[in-house]
Protein backbone atom coordinates (compact mmCIF):
# COMPACT_ATOMS: atom_id res chain seq x y z
CA UNK A 1 0.00 0.00 0.00
CA UNK A 2 2.65 2.42 0.90
CA UNK A 3 4.23 1.73 -2.53
CA UNK A 4 1.32 2.26 -4.27
CA UNK A 5 1.15 5.98 -2.50
CA UNK A 6 4.70 6.49 -3.38
CA UNK A 7 4.15 5.79 -6.99
CA UNK A 8 1.53 7.84 -7.46
CA UNK A 9 2.85 10.67 -5.58
CA UNK A 10 5.48 10.09 -8.52
CA UNK A 11 3.24 10.22 -10.94
CA UNK A 12 0.84 13.18 -9.56
CA UNK A 13 3.66 15.36 -9.12
CA UNK A 14 5.45 14.77 -12.50
CA UNK A 15 2.02 15.15 -14.13
CA UNK A 16 1.66 18.46 -12.12
CA UNK A 17 5.38 19.83 -12.75
CA UNK A 18 5.02 19.46 -16.58
CA UNK A 19 1.82 20.31 -17.51
CA UNK A 20 1.03 22.85 -14.87
CA UNK A 21 4.62 24.26 -13.37
CA UNK A 22 6.65 24.81 -16.49
CA UNK A 23 3.85 27.04 -18.07
CA UNK A 24 4.85 29.05 -14.96
CA UNK A 25 8.07 31.64 -14.96
CA UNK A 26 8.13 35.15 -14.23
CA UNK A 27 11.01 36.98 -16.71
CA UNK A 28 12.96 34.02 -16.28
CA UNK A 29 13.66 34.56 -12.83
CA UNK A 30 11.26 32.02 -10.97
CA UNK A 31 10.75 28.38 -11.84
CA UNK A 32 8.95 26.41 -9.11
CA UNK A 33 9.96 22.64 -9.30
CA UNK A 34 7.60 21.28 -6.95
CA UNK A 35 8.19 17.87 -8.24
CA UNK A 36 11.35 17.55 -5.66
CA UNK A 37 8.76 16.70 -3.10
CA UNK A 38 8.87 13.36 -4.09
CA UNK A 39 12.64 12.49 -2.75
CA UNK A 40 12.09 14.99 0.22
CA UNK A 41 9.01 13.29 1.26
CA UNK A 42 10.43 9.53 1.14
CA UNK A 43 10.24 7.72 4.31
CA UNK A 44 13.59 7.97 6.35
CA UNK A 45 14.46 3.95 6.23
CA UNK A 46 14.62 4.16 2.21
CA UNK A 47 17.96 2.81 1.58
CA UNK A 48 20.54 4.77 -0.12
CA UNK A 49 20.48 2.72 -3.02
CA UNK A 50 16.95 3.16 -3.64
CA UNK A 51 17.24 6.72 -3.30
CA UNK A 52 19.63 7.66 -5.57
CA UNK A 53 17.89 5.06 -8.20
CA UNK A 54 14.67 7.26 -7.53
CA UNK A 55 16.23 10.44 -7.90
CA UNK A 56 17.93 9.81 -10.97
CA UNK A 57 14.64 8.37 -12.07
CA UNK A 58 12.45 11.34 -11.49
CA UNK A 59 14.66 13.99 -13.01
CA UNK A 60 15.31 11.35 -16.28
CA UNK A 61 11.22 11.64 -16.40
CA UNK A 62 10.83 15.55 -16.25
CA UNK A 63 14.01 15.55 -18.61
CA UNK A 64 12.04 13.54 -20.85
CA UNK A 65 9.23 15.88 -20.79
CA UNK A 66 11.30 19.19 -20.47
CA UNK A 67 13.59 17.81 -23.07
CA UNK A 68 16.37 18.87 -21.36
CA UNK A 69 19.37 16.26 -22.09
CA UNK A 70 20.36 15.50 -18.38
CA UNK A 71 19.62 18.28 -16.36
CA UNK A 72 17.34 17.90 -13.86
CA UNK A 73 18.68 13.97 -13.48
CA UNK A 74 21.88 15.33 -12.28
CA UNK A 75 20.25 18.09 -9.67
CA UNK A 76 17.56 15.29 -8.27
CA UNK A 77 20.50 12.82 -8.56
CA UNK A 78 22.34 15.20 -6.22
CA UNK A 79 19.91 15.95 -4.41
CA UNK A 80 19.34 12.06 -3.37
CA UNK A 81 22.78 11.92 -2.64
CA UNK A 82 22.81 14.68 0.01
CA UNK A 83 19.67 13.90 1.63
CA UNK A 84 21.01 11.42 4.07
CA UNK A 85 23.51 13.79 4.80
CA UNK A 86 21.10 16.77 5.25
CA UNK A 87 18.61 14.19 7.82
CA UNK A 88 21.75 13.51 9.70
CA UNK A 89 22.95 17.49 10.22
CA UNK A 90 18.94 18.65 11.17
CA UNK A 91 17.78 15.56 12.94
CA UNK A 92 17.22 14.67 16.29
CA UNK A 93 16.50 11.48 17.74
CA UNK A 94 12.52 11.72 17.22
CA UNK A 95 12.79 11.17 13.67
CA UNK A 96 13.79 7.68 13.62
CA UNK A 97 11.03 6.96 15.83
CA UNK A 98 8.28 3.64 14.07
CA UNK A 99 6.20 5.67 11.86
CA UNK A 100 7.10 9.21 11.60
CA UNK A 101 7.51 10.63 8.34
CA UNK A 102 9.86 13.88 7.06
CA UNK A 103 6.28 15.92 6.80
CA UNK A 104 5.58 18.97 8.72
CA UNK A 105 2.84 17.40 10.79
CA UNK A 106 5.32 14.63 12.35
CA UNK A 107 8.42 16.77 12.93
CA UNK A 108 7.01 20.54 13.09
CA UNK A 109 7.62 23.19 10.36
CA UNK A 110 10.92 24.07 11.71
CA UNK A 111 12.33 21.41 11.38
CA UNK A 112 10.74 20.80 7.73
CA UNK A 113 11.82 23.91 6.39
CA UNK A 114 15.13 23.74 7.52
CA UNK A 115 15.53 20.18 5.89
CA UNK A 116 13.72 21.54 2.68
CA UNK A 117 15.32 24.19 2.17
CA UNK A 118 19.23 22.66 2.39
CA UNK A 119 17.83 20.22 -0.60
CA UNK A 120 15.40 22.83 -2.65
CA UNK A 121 18.54 24.91 -2.54
CA UNK A 122 21.40 22.33 -3.33
CA UNK A 123 18.58 21.23 -6.13
CA UNK A 124 18.21 24.45 -7.75
CA UNK A 125 21.88 25.28 -7.58
CA UNK A 126 22.78 22.74 -9.30
CA UNK A 127 20.10 23.20 -11.61
CA UNK A 128 20.64 26.38 -12.82
CA UNK A 129 24.59 26.32 -12.61
CA UNK A 130 24.36 23.35 -15.60
CA UNK A 131 21.67 25.35 -17.58
CA UNK A 132 23.92 28.49 -17.20
CA UNK A 133 26.98 26.67 -17.95
CA UNK A 134 29.19 29.29 -17.35
CA UNK A 135 29.86 31.87 -14.51
CA UNK A 136 30.14 35.05 -16.27
CA UNK A 137 26.05 35.58 -15.00
CA UNK A 138 27.06 33.95 -11.80
CA UNK A 139 25.02 36.84 -9.38
CA UNK A 140 21.78 36.47 -12.13
CA UNK A 141 22.21 33.04 -11.29
CA UNK A 142 22.13 32.70 -8.11
CA UNK A 143 19.35 35.02 -7.71
CA UNK A 144 17.62 32.77 -9.52
CA UNK A 145 18.23 29.91 -7.43
CA UNK A 146 17.16 32.30 -4.09
CA UNK A 147 13.85 33.15 -5.66
CA UNK A 148 12.48 29.95 -7.31
CA UNK A 149 14.01 28.23 -4.16
CA UNK A 150 11.71 30.59 -2.10
CA UNK A 151 8.89 29.89 -4.36
CA UNK A 152 9.10 25.91 -4.61
CA UNK A 153 9.27 25.94 -0.42
CA UNK A 154 6.53 28.25 -0.60
CA UNK A 155 4.62 25.42 -2.74
CA UNK A 156 5.84 22.73 -0.91
CA UNK A 157 4.87 23.43 2.66
CA UNK A 158 1.46 24.86 0.97
CA UNK A 159 0.83 21.54 -0.51
CA UNK A 160 2.35 19.98 3.05
CA UNK A 161 -0.57 21.44 4.57
CA UNK A 162 -2.89 20.98 2.01
CA UNK A 163 -2.72 17.29 1.78
CA UNK A 164 -1.20 15.70 5.16
CA UNK A 165 -3.28 15.66 8.01
CA UNK A 166 -2.46 15.62 11.45
CA UNK A 167 -3.00 11.79 13.09
CA UNK A 168 -5.08 11.41 15.46
CA UNK A 169 -4.27 9.89 18.67
CA UNK A 170 -6.27 6.38 19.25
CA UNK A 171 -6.14 6.08 23.03
CA UNK A 172 -7.18 10.24 23.46
CA UNK A 173 -8.48 11.38 20.16
CA UNK A 174 -6.99 14.44 20.14
CA UNK A 175 -4.72 15.48 17.06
Amino acid sequence: MIIIRHIIRFIILIALQVFILNKVQFSGYINPYLYILFIILLPFETPKWLLLILGFLLGLTVDFFVQTPGMHASASLFMAFIRPFVIASVSSKREYEQGIQPVIQDLGLNWFLTYASILTVAHHTLLFLIEAFHFNEFFITIGRVLISSIFTLLLIVITQYLFYKPKRNIVTGKI
